[in-house]
């Protein structure tokens, strides 16, 4: 036959705290009976004198029931029960030191469940906490009272107002037409509506989110290149022959300029009207002057604002200017200065 299982280390999964003894003694008490002990505690099984036998027993029995109540206590409690042997000492010693008169009780649990409010919590987590305090203040209630009909159905009703009352105002609506329910139904069952009608209202929390707005983007122009744009006015470079097409000479110090190809070359150039040269611009303090063609018109014959605008444009181009002064102001391989005149004459 299999050895029976010694259950003296077994205790309950509530733990005296001292603020939570009218919950605690509730699951005790429970439990002892379950386990045929109670009446050690209630004092309807005292200690034998005379059987050997029961007394045995009794010490056992006795020794578990202590056993059970230092287990589901906390640490400094435990410590206080020390000094008691039996297990009604102990019991009785507890209720005296944490037991509150009924009405001192009853005054801090109504003062809790009317603080309690919905907030942030769900249905359910607010349920919880709500019907923890009723628990609790369902026993200080007297036994008389507590199988009273009457009573019981008054009760529900003032749990049934005390939660809709501390529900956020989302849930107000339903709150109304369940307080004219005539009669009014039970607490239990409100609450499987409140939890219906939470899913819906977050449904509908997410249908009403704006969608995302898509960023607009906006096309940057491209940087232009300042060496590029010097070039479109100019097809001659600042140390190239204007004839030869070679670096290191101007057109004036060219070898291989005769006269005879210089009135050929100066033919070709009239005929390629958007062909520009540079010219060298004189030394001021205004604004830079500008180059034109062999074939432009003078600056009188232009339209004044046309001017303006690209000189604007040179202005906003500190290369380009650069390079057109460096050219202007650069020396010639013999040491002599190139005036305006090297650039266009052929």
């Amino acid at each position: 036959m299999a050895e029976a299982r010694d259950d003296s280390l077994q205790a309950v999964s509530v733990q005296l705290d001292g603020k939570n003894y009218a919950y605690w003694s509730y699951v005790m008490k429970n439990f002892l009976k379950g386990k045929q002990k109670w009446r050690y505690i209630s004092g309807a099984y005292i200690k034998p004198q005379d059987d050997v036998a029961l007394l045995d027993k009794w010490e056992v029995d006795n020794s578990k029931i202590i056993t059970w109540i230092n287990n589901s206590v906390k640490h400094s409690i435990g410590i206080q029960l020390a000094k008691y042997e039996t297990a009604k000492e102990v019991w009785d010693h507890l209720a005296r030191l944490y037991t509150q008169s009924n009405f001192a009780k009853q005054y801090q649990l109504e003062s809790d469940i009317r603080a309690l409010q919905q907030k942030s919590m769900s249905i359910q987590e607010f349920y919880d906490a709500m019907t923890d305090l009723w628990d609790q203040l369902a026993l200080t209630e007297p036994a008389e009272l507590r199988a009273f009909g009457p009573y019981i159905v008054r009760r529900e009703e003032q749990r049934l107002v005390q939660f809709l009352m501390a529900l956020r105002d989302e849930f107000e609506g339903l709150c109304g037409s369940i307080l004219h329910r005539h009669p009014l139904p039970s607490v239990d069952s409100v609450v499987s509506e409140l939890l219906a009608e939470e899913i819906r209202l977050k449904s509908s929390a997410v249908k009403e989110v704006s969608p995302v707005f898509t960023l607009s983007v906006f096309a940057m122009p491209p940087r232009s290149n300042s060496k590029s744009q010097f070039r479109l006015y100019g097809s001659v470079a600042r140390d190239e022959c204007g004839f030869y097409k070679q670096k290191g000479h101007w057109k004036s110090q060219c070898p291989k300029l005769g006269r005879g190809k210089q009135q050929q070359f100066h033919q070709q150039q009239q005929q390629q009207p958007h062909q520009w040269s540079y010219q060298s611009p004189p030394l001021h303090n205004g604004p830079p002057l500008l180059p034109r063609p062999h074939n432009a018109l003078s600056t009188s014959s232009l339209d004044p604002s046309l001017i303006e605008q690209f000189q604007q444009f040179l202005a906003s181009q500190p290369h380009a200017m650069s390079a057109s002064s460096q050219v202007g102001l650069s020396s010639s391989p013999s040491g002599s200065t190139v005036s305006e005149s090297d650039w266009d004459r052929p």
